[in-house]
């Protein structure tokens, strides 16, 4: 039986963009069309469903990882390397508002709860965002 982590993971990802797509909370935002994804990009995002499969990938980065995350981590995550002419290039975080705007929306369609537990506060993939990844996987093949 194949789950998640034996399926290659640009096709997860691509195959949970699609589904979210016909989710009713899962809206890209206007103003997402006219900005960068972090500091070090030098352009906007070209692919019109970027929106999705940053979420998809985020839905994903939650179920592997199977513990409370923040945004911070996933800025950091989603950061690069930025050109900065003749001076050495240097690590930049990624956006931290389209993160928290995409966790917010998964929060909404019950992938995702935050937990305030302990030391590690954060955001954790649920027993419904667990099933939809795995029900996915099950119905194709990759």
């Amino acid at each position: 039986m194949k789950n998640v982590y034996d399926y290659e993971p640009e096709l997860l990802i691509k195959k949970v963009a699609e589904e979210l797509t016909k989710l009713e909370h899962m809206k890209m935002p206007q103003w997402a069309l006219f900005v960068k994804t972090s500091v070090a990009r030098e352009r906007f995002p070209v692919d019109p469903q970027w929106w999705y499969l940053r979420a998809a990938s985020i839905l994903r980065k939650l179920y592997v990882l199977d513990k409370s995350i923040g945004t911070n981590r996933l800025r950091n995550f989603y950061g690069g390397r930025k050109n900065r002419g003749h001076k050495p290039e240097r690590f930049y975080k990624g956006s931290g508002k389209i993160i928290r705007v995409i966790l917010q929306q998964l929060e909404k369609s019950e992938f995702v709860r935050y937990s305030e537990k302990g030391t590690h506060k954060g955001r954790k993939i649920t027993a419904h965002g667990k099933k939809f990844l795995d029900g996915l996987v099950k119905d194709g093949s990759g």
